[in-house]
This record gives structure tokens, sequence and C-alpha cells, in this order.
């Protein structure tokens, strides 16, 4: 990165000159910069609730506090990273870059020693100081120095709209492909089925496992850090630092990011908890945790089907409209699975297919609505603050993720769930069936009202934001 000063004070920084053009090589690094991510977020997300319960002996309602009490540190962490990456002074590889390969061995070791099975044989008390320190030291602090700055380099990798939209597209893949390998091979490994026909875990599998996927994420993240570049040259004043309290103040005037951020809590609360809730629907609902994993290689085909076309898609007709469309069509059939109440394994997956090609529609654009956010924030402000809006939107989707997982917990304790038992009654098998089906088809029409109604960026309006930061970058007008 190169650094220039002028006569007002303003400090330039430049690695366009530096990087060769945008391409490929970026795309799959940025892809598998997520792959990375998903090994332990994907794995925390589906099989976390599982181990604490089965695993460790826990209730729902005690892992549900833990889900919950970890997003009041996040609050902190989650907007002092944003900040520090705001602030600091860019290194030669870049202002976000060199944080993903400070933070690739630490996060992979935090995400391993949440699964040791051996925690299992200690004491109540000493399991649940075990569950506390490592969940926090994964989610609240390692995962999101690592993350914040991953998910805010999007927006200097390329100025280009079309440019952002692929790098959301292959970011996408990237966390469908760990989706995939996460989905496909854990439940062969973590379930097996008991001499009276029951499904049950295997306990040391969740430990053999984690250190797998750790070492396989710190590969994914040296190869983002080695493919991506940083080009987009930005300002910062030296020696002005904004109040976090008037920085906060501005962006709760951002109605782009507001209105994403609830969608984004919505949304991450009717995938996770259906994610979860499959788990136990397939294992006591359905009875078979085989067909967990076709159910998974099922989600991920939806993704990568419509992966060479999203970018093309959000060109034709836009982001906000590609999305909000999805939305309603995924909501339609999660709710049609409810009232049909279906017993037939390939019925279920057929429709399922068909709602995740609605959210895998809405999955693959996300991230490009972040870029959007942030040149909006730019034009409206004068100020760039990339990982400022990240970290905000990351909080929400860390606030839908522990939603998911502590209403996940609540639920079971709520519908009878018991969690020693092999087998669970008839009527709690059927309420776990309401919860994965009604839940995510409500919350799903809810994101599209708000997609559709609230979130103001329409095609037009982010062509125009992007126009007057090109134009802004040609005169050399700096942000205050």
């Amino acid at each position: 990165m190169e650094k220039t000063v002028d006569e007002n004070g303003n400090v330039r920084w430049d690695g366009s000159a530096q990087a060769p053009p945008f391409g490929i090589r970026d795309k799959i690094g940025y892809m598998f910069g997520d792959f990375g991510n998903d090994f332990s977020f994907i794995f925390a997300s589906n099989y976390l609730m599982v181990f604490y319960t089965k695993v460790l002996g826990f209730g729902g309602f005690v892992v549900g506090l833990l889900f919950m009490g970890a997003r009041i540190v996040d609050a902190f962490t989650d907007v002092t990273m944003g900040r520090i990456v705001d602030h600091m002074q860019p290194a030669r590889d870049g202002r976000f870059r060199p944080w993903i390969k400070w933070g690739c061995v630490p996060v992979a070791v935090a995400s391993t020693i949440m699964y040791l099975y051996l925690v299992r044989d200690w004491a109540y008390w000493a399991k649940l100081v075990y569950v506390v320190i490592t969940y926090l030291l994964w989610s609240s602090f390692c995962y999101t120095a690592i993350n914040i700055p991953y998910g805010s380099m999007a927006s200097v990798i390329s100025p280009d709209v079309k440019d952002r939209a692929s790098l959301s597209t292959f970011r996408s893949i990237g966390a469908s492909l760990a989706g995939l390998v996460i989905g496909v091979l854990v439940p062969l490994f973590v379930y097996q089925t008991d001499e009276a026909g029951n499904q049950v875990v295997i306990p040391v599998a969740f430990t053999v496992t984690a250190v797998v996927f750790g070492f396989l994420s710190v590969g994914c993240y040296l190869l983002c850090y080695f493919l991506c570049r940083e080009r987009v040259s930005f300002e910062k004043k030296e020696g002005h630092k904004e109040s976090v309290g008037r920085m906060l103040a501005g962006l709760w005037k951002n109605r782009p990011l507001l209105s994403l951020v609830c969608a984004a809590l919505v949304l991450l609360l009717a995938t996770l908890l259906g994610q979860t809730m499959n788990n136990y629907l397939f294992l006591d609902y359905f009875k078979n945790t085989k067909a967990l994993a076709v159910l998974n290689v099922i989600s991920i085909a939806a993704v990568l089907v419509l992966a060479p076309f999203v970018s093309k898609i959000a060109v034709r007709f836009g982001k906000k409209e590609a999305g909000a469309l999805g939305m309603l069509g995924a909501g339609i059939v999660y709710v049609l699975l409810y009232y049909l109440k279906v017993k037939s394994i390939p019925l279920f997956l057929g429709l399922l297919f068909l709602g995740t090609v609605g959210v895998g529609l809405f999955n693959l654009i996300v991230w490009a609505f972040i870029t959007d956010i942030i040149d909006y924030q730019e034009v409206a402000t004068g100020k760039r603050e990339d990982g400022t809006v990240y970290a905000v939107y990351s909080f929400a989707r860390k606030v839908g993720q522990a939603l998911a997982g502590g209403l996940g917990g609540f639920v079971l304790t709520a519908i009878g769930y018991v969690s020693e038992a092999p087998m669970q009654a008839a009527e709690v098998s059927q309420r776990i069936y309401t919860v994965a089906t009604l839940v995510p088809g409500v919350c799903y029409l809810v994101v599209f009202l708000i997609m559709k109604f609230y979130y103001p960026l329409s095609r037009g309006e982010v062509e125009r934001n992007t126009a007057i930061l090109q134009k802004r970058r040609k005169k050399g007008d700096s942000p205050e």
C-alpha cells in the first residue's frame, strides 16, 4: 500500500498500482475465505447444540442462555474490532488481509477446543465453566478478529459493482462447499444406530472432526490471504478519530444498514434454527440420520445450480429485487410443508429443495448488499467506514445465530424434549416438525417484506452511488 499526505493532512492509501487487475484469482481466494470461516461457523451452528446436549448432558435452556449471553459480549467486541481495522494504518499487504494471516491459527484452535469429549466426565460446574470460556473465546474474540476484516475486505478488492456481486457469489459458494463437507460427512461420523434401532451420537467423533476442520480452515484462510489483493484507495485524516457514540448515532440513520440488519436477524433465526432442528427432525421424526446427509447435499446443490447465473440476475434485475423474490418463494414453500405434514422423506426433500433455491438466491448476493451499504454511507457522510459497517452487520448475524441457538434450546425444553431419552414421544416429534417448517416459513416471508418495502437500495440507487464515488476519486476528493 502506497501512502501519500496532501496539504490538508489527509492520508491516502492506494494499493491499485501494486496489484494485478481484478480477476478469477481474487474470486477463488475470497471463496476460500468463507470456506475457512464456515469450518467453524457452520459446524458450530449445526452441531454445537447437539454436542452440548447429547455429549455433555446440558439441558436446552442452559445452552440457550449461553448463546444469548455471549451476544452481550459481542456487542462490544464486534464494534471494537470494526473500529480497530478502520483506524489502524495499513501494512504493506493491506488494511484487512494481515488480519487473516494473523488470525487463522487462533480461530482454528479456539474452535477445536470447544469439542473436547473428555469433558463429559467432569463435574457439572467444571463443564459449565469450560463451555462458557471456550465458546466466548471462539465466538466473541478469535472468530470476530478474523471475520470482520475478511468481510470488510470485499469493499476494497474492487470498486466495480459487478465485481463485488461476483465476490458475494463466490463467498456464498465457499460457504456452500463448507456446508456440503460438513452436512454430508459429519452425520456419517457423529451418529450411529444402536441395537434397538435408535440414532445415537459418538462423542469422540466430535473432537476428531473439530481437529480436522481446524487444519482445513487454516489452509483455506491462507489461500484467501495469498490470492486476494486490496485495490480501492481510501483516505483518512491523521489524528482525527470520531467517538464511538457519534459514529453509532450516524449509523443509526443509515436506513439500508438498519433494514439489512433486521433482515439478517430474521433470516439467520430462520435458517440456523431450521438447521438445528433438522438434526432432531431426522433423528426423532423421520428416524433416519443418513437422510440428513442427503438433505445437506440438496441444499448445497440448489446454491451451486444458481451460482453461475447470480451475477447476471443481479445486474439485470437488481440485488434488492432478486433477493426479495427469493425470500417470497422460500416462505411459501416452508409454510406449505407445515400444512402438508409430510411423512415421506423423498417428498420432504423435494419440496425443501425448492425452498432452498429461494434462500440460496438471497444468500448468494447478501454480501454484495454490504459493499453497497458501505458506499451509501460514504456518499451520505463523506466517511469511509468499511470495518465498522461490517462489524454492525456481523454483530446482527451473531445475534441471529444466538437467537437461533438459544431459541432452539428453549424450544426443545418447551416442547418436552428429553436429552437423555433414546426415543422421543410422538407428540414431541410432531412439535419438532412444526418448529422446523412453520417458523422458517414465517421468517422468510418477513424478510421478503423488509427487503421489498423498507430496504431502499434499488438497482438505480446503487448505480448512482457508484458513479458519485468514482467521480469523487477521479477528482481526488477526500472524506472528512
